[in-house]
Order: C-alpha cells, then structure tokens, then sequence
C-alpha cells in the first residue's frame, strides 16, 4: 500500500495561469484490489502527470473515515467498492456531483441521475468452495442461501463483517431484499450461528478457501476466479438459485477534497474503455460499464447468475440501520483487523 499524505496545493501563478499537470497531485481512497489500484494510479500518472498516491481500504473503512475527515478531506477520490456505500455518503453530503462527458453513453443504472457516483463494472454474489473438502465428506456444494443453514456446515463459513465490508453489506441487502426485513433478518441471525469467522474484508473468504483454511466463504465470484487462476486449483464457485445480489463498483469525488481538478481528471480516466480494461492485466475480472470496453473473457462464465432485481438506493440509505440491527441480533462488531 502506497501511504496516503496530504497534497499540497500549487501555488498560485502571479500570471493567473493554470498550473501544470505536474504540480498537481491526488490521493485516492482505493475499494478494489491492491494490485488494480496499483496499475491504475501508475497508469493515471503516466498518462496525466498527476502525482498520484492511493490508501485500500474496504468501504466500510472508507465510509467512517470520510465522515470522520469531513471537514479536513486528505482524499480527493474514492475509486472502487459497491455504490451502496457511495450513496450512505451522499446521503451525508460527502460526495460532490460531477458529471464526466465519458459517462454519457453509459446506461442509466450505471450512474447516479446527479453526478454523484459512476460505475466502472459490476460484480455477482455468490459461494466458494473448496472442492477437495466436499468430496472426502461426501457433501453437495451449496446452491441456495438456504444450503448454508445445513447442519453439515456449523462452523464451516466464512464471510466479511458487513459493518467492514462492502462484499458483506451487498450479502446483508440481499437477503433483506430477498426475503423482506424481518425474514431477511431471521435468516441472518441463523446464518451467524454457522459462521467461523467474520473477516474485515470481503475479498479474504475467497483467498481463505483457496488456502485451505476454510471450506466455504461469501464473496464476489470474480475474486474467486482470480484466485483459482493464481493456482488455488481446488476453488469451485457456486451462486444462489434463488437469486443473488451484486455490485456496482463506482468512482466519485469527496467533498472538500484538496485537488478538484485533479479528481475530475482522474474520474473521466477510470471512465474510459482502455482504464477499465486495465483491471483483466492484474486479474480483476468483473463486468465493465463502458460500453465499448471488452469484457474479460474469464468472467463469461457467470454471464448467466440469477440476479436479484437489487435496489442500490434503498440499500444505501438503509446502510446505517441494517448494519446496526445486524450487529445487535449478531451480537458482532466489524472487526479491525
């Protein structure tokens, strides 16, 4: 992780001229993995000039830490992680519109009506498994949320915290969505009783899996196929029958940051077709929003996930609430670590 600081202005040009690309600079807060936040600030930098610096971070981390430096921003970007998150924030006037003329093609879903969040791909929900375990217990791989509960499986479940994690709260919204609220939360209350361990962030149940450590986890499935093709070879993926939520991965521009200018150029970069190309080189393998870009080949194979028809927007305004009722019936806090 590249450590954050906080960018100085350029100083102001006697000749009221605008200042070189060089002397600006933009720190990122970075919601997807490390080695695509890597390539992508190198990547914006080579191209811009910007001198560019980026924190990762899971969004439930981001969201407190943007309420917590609302009135002293260090970041100018938030890049990556589920839109839900994004939307809490506007909500809370962390957030500043800005409507990039690449997101103009875009559909409609892809992007908040105002400016204040637009996608750079989207991601499916779903189980991963370790098939080696499955088959010297002798046991079916689960293909519904309801498999879960199989007394087979006790202690036997990993997932992120849904107060850390963006992956987890995606999970929680989808089973409130699934089965309405107070079922949703029945469901969640006999789920946690077969949990190992919550994890901080979404993206370690896969990795867990993969090690041997666990043989099932909840997480995006494109994380999933990252690790299997890092030569965790016994990694088998599986999505809900009955439906399963998803992501909408967004970039947006904090209020109060320190580089606006910086922050619209790096926004209308993530937006274009060769940027989120970028993320299949480093194994991010999710659908592009970008209609002219070319979709990683390995992600066709959930091409045909059953969705549910997921509301972002009452999942973001709801965050707070879901995640404190969560954390009371779970009797859970995020972990820090």
């Amino acid at each position: 992780m590249l450590a954050a600081c906080s960018p100085a202005k350029p100083p102001a040009d006697p000749t009221g001229a605008a200042p070189e690309k060089k002397d600006l600079k933009l720190t990122i807060y970075a919601g997807l993995m490390e080695d695509h936040a890597i390539m992508a600030t190198k990547e914006f930098e080579k191209q811009t000039g910007v001198k560019t610096e980026f924190v990762r971070m899971s969004s439930g981390e981001t969201l407190a830490r943007i309420r917590a430096e609302k009135d002293n921003m260090t970041a100018s970007v938030w890049f990556g992680g589920p839109v839900d998150a994004y939307i809490a924030s506007m909500e809370e006037g962390l957030l500043v519109p800005y409507k990039s003329p690449n997101a103009e093609k875009f559909p409609d879903k892809y992007k908040d009506p105002d400016g204040y969040w637009t996608g750079i791909y989207s991601g499916y929900l779903g189980f991963v498994c370790d098939k080696e375990w499955f088959e010297e217990k002798g046991y079916e791989i689960p293909t519904s949320w309801d498999d879960l509960l199989k007394p087979e499986f006790k202690g036997q479940i990993v997932t992120a915290h849904p107060g850390s994690s963006g992956t987890a709260y995606t999970m929680l919204a989808t089973i409130t969505q699934l089965k309405g609220e107070e079922a949703g939360f029945e469901y969640m209350q006999k789920l946690n009783g077969q949990i190992r361990q919550y994890t901080k962030s979404g993206t370690a149940p896969g990795r867990m899996v993969g090690l041997k450590e666990i043989p099932i986890g909840i997480t995006f499935l494109h994380d999933a196929i990252k690790y299997r093709l890092e030569g965790f070879k016994d990694i088998v993926i599986s999505a809900p029958s009955e439906g399963t939520g998803y992501e909408i991965g967004g970039v947006a521009i904090l209020a109060n940051g320190p580089d606006q200018e910086a922050a619209q150029m790096f926004v209308d970069w993530a937006l274009t077709k060769e940027a989120q190309e970028l993320g299949s080189t480093v194994g991010s393998f999710q659908f592009l929003t970008n209609p002219d870009a070319v979709l990683p080949e390995e992600a066709m194979i959930l091409k045909d996930t059953k969705l549910i028809d997921y509301d972002f927007d009452w999942a973001g305004k709801n965050r707070k609430e879901l995640v404190e009722k969560f954390n009371e019936i779970t009797k859970t806090q995020p972990p820090t670590e």
